[in-house]
């Protein structure tokens, strides 16, 4: 587990595996875009084949355009069971020969069907510090429980909810003055500097990349 300040840098990009990246996310896609720009600023030797998006009117398809990276929209509400949305979703991210997923904001629960397919190769972004406040509404779950320090948390995907490996986290003050608002948007920033990183680590750790 690493815990990080804003003032960690990425690895040098020639010390880097370069990995082929499949981004699923629910939302405003500002971790994509924080990604994307990592790659852009030459701090991850990395590549995102594809963005798979479940919301028809996720803002993270315009994100994806402006990078000009694929994205395909795979609606939950069209599969009744768990598992039909999974494999539609492995198929296509074989499709686009990814070798690691990453969800950025992926706002469902997955199941065996896409853990097998990619296994230890799939990341999430959580913003708390696991193990605490595990599950949705993660923010507002530490804000009520008045704790002085939260924060976000890269981890590995298993079937548990939000219970695997530890890649890294950053730890954010709670203020006396914050609300959920201002404390969210001081977790955003956290969350955008560390995924890139603990994906480059994720992979340069993995033997088998």
């Amino acid at each position: 587990m690493s815990l990080v300040s804003p003032v960690i840098s990425l690895p040098d990009e020639l010390s880097q595996k370069s990995v082929k990246l499949g981004i699923m996310a629910s939302g405003s896609g500002t971790n994509f875009e924080a990604v994307a720009q990592a790659i852009a600023d030459k701090q991850l030797n990395a590549e995102i084949k594809v963005l798979i998006y479940n919301n028809p009117q996720a803002k993270v398809k315009s994100r994806a355009e402006k990078w000009q990276v694929p994205s395909v929209l795979i609606n939950h509400r069209e599969y009744r069971q768990r598992e039909a949305l999974d494999q539609k979703i492995v198929n296509t991210l074989q499709e686009y020969d990814v070798q690691w997923v990453v969800m950025a904001g992926w706002m469902r629960i997955v199941t065996k069907v896409l853990l097998d397919n990619f296994p230890d190769r799939i990341i999430n972004i959580h913003p708390s510090l696991l193990p605490s406040f595990k599950g949705i509404n993660a923010i507002e779950q530490a804000f009520r429980a008045q704790v002085k320090i939260t924060g976000c948390t890269v981890h590995l995907v298993n079937l548990e909810v939000d219970s695997g490996q530890i890649i890294m986290q950053a730890a954010v003050p709670i203020l006396s003055d914050d609300t959920l608002e201002t404390l969210h948007a001081r977790i955003q920033v956290q969350e955008h500097l560390i995924l890139p990183q603990a994906i480059s680590l994720a992979v340069n750790n993995c033997p088998d990349n």
